[in-house]
């Protein structure tokens, strides 16, 4: 178990990691969010529930990192028509929680909820969520090995999530 003090200042660098992820999500800068991820990340949204299994039910999104680096590509090109123009985002970040402070593999497993508005020509949107996270230290800096965002309504319909989640 970590001490108070480094539990305190592990907090404080997840928390501006989430704030900062969150804000580059929000303002469209893709290729420095793509550099958040580790080599090996995978970034998945699953469908009707939370706990599938990605290999044999369908999700969402399933990526590898090579995927996570064509999806960004495609975001970037403006070519995507649910994404023409872009829409104007906001997401709010609450309920961070360690939830394994020394994990068997070095990874840091972190819980969030986040709240994200959208708005597009279409109308407006609010999108719900529990993130799950699995944060690495490569090269003194924080990054994604995994992110799980589990949608409340993952369970209907979504017609346009086509922006970073």
């Amino acid at each position: 178990m970590l001490s108070r003090e480094s539990s305190a200042t592990l907090m404080s660098a997840i928390t501006a990691f989430l704030y900062r992820e969150a804000r580059l999500q929000d303002e469209h800068q893709y290729e420095a969010w793509e550099k958040l991820w580790t080599d090996d990340g995978v970034y998945w949204v699953p469908a009707n529930g939370a706990d599938i299994d990605p290999e044999r039910q369908m999700s969402i999104i399933y990526d590898n990192r090579s995927r996570i680096a064509l999806r960004v590509r495609q975001l970037m090109t403006g070519k995507h028509f649910t994404q023409t123009p872009q829409s104007n985002l906001r997401r709010l970040i609450s309920n961070i929680e360690l939830m394994d402070e020394q994990p068997d593999d070095g990874d840091i497993a972190v819980a969030s909820n986040s709240l994200i508005f959208e708005s597009s020509l279409r109308d407006d949107t609010l999108w719900a969520a529990r993130n799950e996270y699995r944060l690495r230290h490569v090269d003194g800096e924080l990054r994604m090995a995994a992110k799980k965002v589990i949608l409340v309504n993952n369970d209907k319909a979504i017609y346009t999530l086509s922006f970073l989640v």
